[in-house]
């Protein structure tokens, strides 16, 4: 019984001291893992911030590019008739979409689906105003419906994409 108090004298202290050693050591770890973690962080951040806000930039720029009215001023000819018109907008808001889709790796898939969102409720804003037209009038006739159909939106789908590109940007600073 002797020989097992002594062994236990001997124990508890060895093993509080190798528990505090293990304590302190795992705390200093942590905390140097946390350390290094956050340098790389910002190391990081210092490559691919300039890429991001080049991909908030290119994102701002598709959502002005699609816009109707633009599109219009861009592809619009003289002696066009309105199924031009139709299949020349719709084709020139997709390839401004497929142009930046590679933009969708530097931001939110909350703000890459607005992005989405408004380009698809833009096409179809370009279709079903051009449905209610004989196909074969004149370019001016879809230009002026497309126009009078936006002025009556108090806010176009692209430019609620453009308030969220400038809210996600906003947050990086």
């Amino acid at each position: 019984m002797e020989f097992f108090l002594e062994l236990l004298k001997l124990t508890i202290p060895a093993v509080v001291v190798g528990a505090t050693a293990y304590y302190l050591l795992k705390m200093l770890l942590d905390e140097r893992q946390r350390i290094d973690h956050a340098l790389l962080r910002n190391e990081a951040q210092k490559v691919t911030l300039p890429v991001r806000l080049s991909a908030y930039e290119r994102l701002m720029l598709l959502c002005d590019r699609a816009d109707v009215a633009n599109t219009m001023l861009r592809v619009r000819m003289p002696g066009m008739k309105v199924r031009e018109l139709r299949g020349v907008l719709l084709m020139a808001i997709n390839q401004e979409f497929e142009h930046n889709v590679s933009q969708q790796l530097y931001v939110s898939d909350t703000l890459w689906q607005i992005i989405r969102m408004a380009k698809n409720n833009t096409l179809g804003m370009v279709t079903m105003t051009a449905q209610d037209l004989d196909p074969n009038a004149d370019s001016e006739a879809l230009a002026e419906a497309l126009l009078k159909v936006l002025d009556e939106q108090p806010i176009t789908p692209l430019q609620t994409a453009i308030m969220a590109v400038r809210t996600e940007a906003g947050k990086l600073f």
